[in-house]
Parts: C-alpha cells; structure tokens; sequence
C-alpha cells in the first residue's frame, strides 16, 4: 500500500485514509495499513453474503460523508466488510497480530473463511493472533453490529433520533485497521509510572532487556526497570517536553515516549487547589466531544486534531474536557506533544431520562442518593468494565491529568465503589465522581455544571471545578448543519456573541478564581450537528472569537 495520507483535495480523495502509525506509545517498525476501500453489505442476519454491493472508505464510520455510504441503519442490520490483502515479501519475521482501533459496537471477525473471533464494546482496540491462518492471498471479513436499545453498553452521545445534544449514530469499523509482525517473545504492553524525578516501566511479554534514554541506558529485569534524572525536565502545557525511549528486549525492539509531571491538592492561601508539578494551575478549559461534519467520529486526516488543539491553544486555553468518548491515541499523542491537558470521562451507557437527569437538576432538584440508580447489574458491570479497559488504554499519556467518571447522573450508580475501584487503578491523577449534580460521593473535587444562572461557588473543602458552563449559540450562516439551532442563550452577530462571552468570563469566572476556582470548562470547541455554540463552526472553517480578545482573558485567569 502507499504510505501517502489521505488528504482532501477540492472534493477529490486520494491516498490511503489515517495510514500513520496508531501506538505512538509502543511503535515498531512493522507495520501494513488495511485503510482504504473496502466492499460493504448490509443484511438482516446470517450468513455471510454472498455479493458486496457497495463500497466503504475505512476506517470512517458508514453514516459519515466521508465513508461512502452516508446513511443511518435499522435496528438489527448486520454491517459487513470484506477486502482482500496480500503482506510485502518480507514481513513476516515471527507472528503476524490483526489490530482493530475500534468497531462499534459488536465486531464478528473472519480470516480465510475461519472465525478469528469476536469482540464487545465500540471504544476500545483489539487484536487477533492471524500467523496460522495466513495465505499468499488473504480475505478479511468483519460483521458489525450496533443495537442502540440495549443500553448495556457505552454509548455516549449517540442516538436513532438526532436532535439538540444527541447525536448521528456511529456503526462499525471507526478506527485504523493494520497488522504487525512480532517475534515469538514481543513486548505486549507498557506501564509507565512516573515521578517528579523519574519513571518506573512495567513491560509485559518479556523479561529482560535495556531501556535507553539519550544517552542512559538502564537494565529490564523481570520486567522492570526505573529510571531516574538528576535534572528533571517536567512537562506542561507551556513547555511539552516529552522523553523518548527504546526498550530492546531479545528481538523485540520498540519505540516509546513518556513525561515528568505531578499532580497534587495543596491548601493556598485557605484554598484548596489542583496543583500542576508543586503549583497551583488554573485550568482553562473547553468542552471536547470529538465531532466533525464530514467523518462523524473521525477528522478527515490526522491533521484535523492538531489543527483543534492548536485552535485551541491559539485563544488561550490549556485544557480540554473529552467528553464522553475515547478518541484514537493519535489525539492524545497530539495533547502529549502540542501541550493541552485532558480531563477524560468515561463513556457512559444506562439510560437517559430527559427530567430525572436534566431538567430537574438544572433548577436544583437533585437526587443525593445513587445506590438505587440503574441498578441492572449487566448494565453496572459493563460500565465498570469499560472504566477499567479507558484507564489502561490511556494510562501512559501525561496529558491525561484528570479522569471524570459519571457526567450529570447519566447511567450513574453506586459513585462510592466506582471511585474505590478507580483508584485502585490510577492513584496519580485527579477523580472527577459526578460531573455537575447528583454527587454526595466521594470525589477528588467539588463538580459544578451552570447554565442558565450565575456562577455561584459553595463552601467546599474541596478543590472548586466548573466542569461546564456558557453554551452560547451563534449561528454562522453557510457553515451550520441545518436550520435548526440548539445552544443556551443565542446571539445574532458574531460580535454579539464575542462580548457576551468576554462578559461572562470577566464578571463570573475571573472573581471567582480568586474565591478558589481550579477549573473552568466552557461549553464547547465547536458546533455540533444543531448545537451552535462552539467556538468553531462544525466545518471548522470558521472561528467565532478572536485571538486578540482570548488571550488577554486567559492571562486574568492565572492563579498568581
């Protein structure tokens, strides 16, 4: 395959679509991209089909533009992809692993005419063992399934029925598809556990080996080996400094990368605050849900997430809250190197109840009791399941600094055990129980949504976060998704908006930074399907605020 991008010229599409290598944190020098074109059927259930209608650009899900197929399926439909793959001579050296980035939500998965197996859940990756079953000439064959009835599984924003914060629903393969050659003794994983002066790697697979670090090189032993600077260099959104690493282990050699920062609560002046590497660090933050007009769940190119966080970073922010949903690791590679922080919830299922979740709490009827909600136990298992696989997919990314479990009670149950179970997890980061109400759990911080009122900080013991506020809707004509409009408080001009956004930032939140405020996430980074009120349009062709304006704002909100 060529190893061109895919790029998007006029409306003509060329290359082959995401072909960069998708573990930036474990990277090897194998590596065969299946992006591309692939043959696409949908049927009502088995067997396989027997002919391939249409075809399909993956990894961009079916109801995308980008895909090919742009439309939405009955409840039922089983999705099938078929392609046909030869490896260059040469690539097998050991064993050959297929990896799946993601496929949502069920995924039945054949080689050759031979079940290879099957997997559960949209958001994280997967792999097959395929050496045994390779040919001069291969068949791959994946059936996909998507039920959005069953709320057992995460399935954050999606919905059958689009409108206001609900979503187009996404079906099928939405990540890279690719394989790799691995000797019979390959490094399976890494944990990276790190310090203010050091970092301790935890490798699984092998047993010894050398991890080298510049000019360091320290031993593998069972697994194991710490490495320790005599002048640190700690990494921040102002200064992303990243280390680089190999580990050789036989004949297995990878590439890695990893960072120095800490993570604290320290009582400052009275307050408590979220401390970044010993200080406090205020967090300047947006609303990230991870949507665009032409790939759904995917930016048509690599490119579109830098171009987001370095948007973002252009008008002064330092954070972004992704919500509910798991991006590729090439967006959190992409905030580990271009210095943007994230506070990554967890993808939540259950079901969603318009009174009991949003409209009564939003005028301060709130529920202070969870032991009783969605109590399903199918339901709370896969939830927690789903915690446990995010925290070791994403647990060596430094810019993770903040993991928010439940978000405005939705599918939330038994807060306590899921905190005590995320912190046997990660004890390294700050825990974020119930994002905006229904809270009376144990938490990291004190959560506040605010909307439709002042922003009003209680006496808390806890480190203060607005993990949501603002909302504000602008229309942008020519680059909205149709003509209806969804967002909190809506202004005609761009310059309306600007100013009342300015307003809302100098009189709420820059006060109340100094009364204890850590964190302040607005809602949103950019339009989405009817919500207007990002700070981009959904096409991202257009900014709403200027830099001029942003910046200067973001300097008032530092914690001096």
């Amino acid at each position: 395959m060529p190893n061109d991008l895919y790029t998007l010229e006029g409306e003509r599409l060329t290359g082959v679509p995401w072909n960069v290598y998708p573990r930036p944190q474990l990277k090897r020098k194998s590596f065969f991209c299946l992006n591309g074109e692939w043959e696409f059927a949908e049927a009502g259930s088995d067997p396989l089909p027997d002919t391939y209608p249409e075809r399909i650009r993956v990894p961009f899900p079916p109801e995308s533009l980008l895909s090919g197929i742009h439309r939405t399926f009955a409840r039922d439909t089983r999705l099938y992809y078929r392609r046909t793959f030869s490896l260059p001579d040469g690539f097998v050296s050991g064993r050959v692993l297929l990896h799946f980035g993601a496929v949502d939500q069920h995924a039945t998965v054949y080689l050759n005419g031979t079940l290879l197996g099957e997997h559960h859940g949209g958001y994280q990756p997967f792999s097959f063992d395929i050496t045994a079953y390779l040919q001069a000439e291969n068949t791959l064959v994946v059936c996909a399934t998507d039920d959005l009835h069953n709320h057992v599984l995460p399935y954050g924003k999606q919905t059958e029925t689009p409108k206001g914060m609900w979503y187009t629903p996404v079906t099928g393969i939405w990540q890279t598809v690719w394989c790799e050659s691995v000797p019979e003794q390959y490094i399976r994983s890494l944990r990276m556990e790190t310090e203010a002066d050091r970092v301790h790697i935890t490798v699984d697979g092998v047993t010894n080996g050398t991890v080298t670090v510049g000019d360091l090189a320290v031993p593998l032993t069972n697994g194991t080996a710490t490495l320790v600077f005599d002048e640190p260099h700690w990494w921040s959104p102002e200064d992303p400094y990243l280390y680089t690493a190999t580990i050789t282990a036989g004949d297995d050699t990878v590439e890695t990368y990893f960072a120095l920062r800490t993570l604290t609560v320290k009582t400052v002046d009275g307050l408590p605050r979220l401390c970044l590497n010993g200080k406090p660090y205020f967090f300047h933050g947006l609303l990230d849900q991870g949507y665009y007009s032409d790939g759904l769940f995917l930016p048509a190119t690599p490119e579109g997430f830098t171009q987001d966080i370095l948007a973002m970073k252009n008008l002064g922010f330092n954070t972004l809250r992704k919500h509910i949903k798991i991006e590729p690791e090439q967006f959190y590679y992409d905030c580990d190197r271009l210095g943007m922080i994230v506070f990554q919830d967890m993808v939540n299922n259950g079901d969603y109840s318009f009174w009991r979740d949003t409209a009564l709490p939003t005028i301060g009827i709130k529920r202070r009791n969870d032991k009783r909600l969605h109590r399903d136990p199918a339901t709370r298992e896969a939830f927690l399941t789903g915690m446990t696989q995010t925290v070791e997919q994403l647990y060596n990314h430094p810019s993770i600094c903040y993991w928010t479990i439940f978000n405005e009670g939705w599918g939330q149950f038994d807060g306590s055990a899921a905190y005590k179970q995320l912190q046997t997890l990660d004890t390294s980061r700050f825990i974020d129980t119930a994002s905006g109400w229904f809270a009376g759990v144990p938490s990291d911080v004190e959560s506040l949504h605010v909307y439709f009122k002042s922003v009003k900080l209680p006496k808390s013991d806890k480190p203060l976060v607005l993990s949501e506020f603002g909302g504000y809707s602008h229309k942008v004509n020519g680059h909205v998704f149709n003509d209806k409009e969804y967002g909190y408080r809506s202004f005609a001009d761009r310059e309306a908006f600007e100013h009342a956004l300015l307003d809302l930032y100098e009189t709420q939140i820059v006060p109340a930074v100094k009364q204890g405020l850590c964190a302040a996430v607005y809602t949103q980074v950019s339009d989405i399907e009817e919500e207007v009120n990002g700070l981009l349009t959904y096409d991202r062709k257009v900014c709403k605020v200027s830099k001029d304006v942003m910046c200067p704002l973001a300097a008032q909100l530092k914690i001096q």
